[in-house]
């Protein structure tokens, strides 16, 4: 079990990058949340499996069609043993 926080920066908003990480976050069993941040960045929880983890930190660099990513920074968590994904 694992869990991160993790920022994206970069084109992140308005291109559907929280809907998209959801869908990619609930189909790999990752528990957490993502949500726009005010300074035009995406911040993001995952906890899960290991690889599902890595998986979607993975995804995170990229993002979807549209996004533009400068960066990605990663913090390990302690898990919570959370279940369930949102968007906020």
């Amino acid at each position: 079990m694992k869990r991160v926080r993790v920022v994206v920066s970069g084109y992140v908003q308005g291109v559907g990058f929280r809907y998209a990480a959801a869908e990619r976050a609930r189909t790999s069993r990752v528990a957490g949340f993502v949500a726009n941040r005010g300074d035009g960045t995406v911040e993001a929880s995952f906890e899960g499996d290991d690889a599902a983890v890595d998986s979607m930190v993975a995804w995170c660099s990229r993002g979807p069609r549209g996004a533009d990513v400068d960066d990605v920074t990663v913090e390990l968590e302690t898990p919570q043993g959370e279940a369930g994904f949102r968007i906020r």
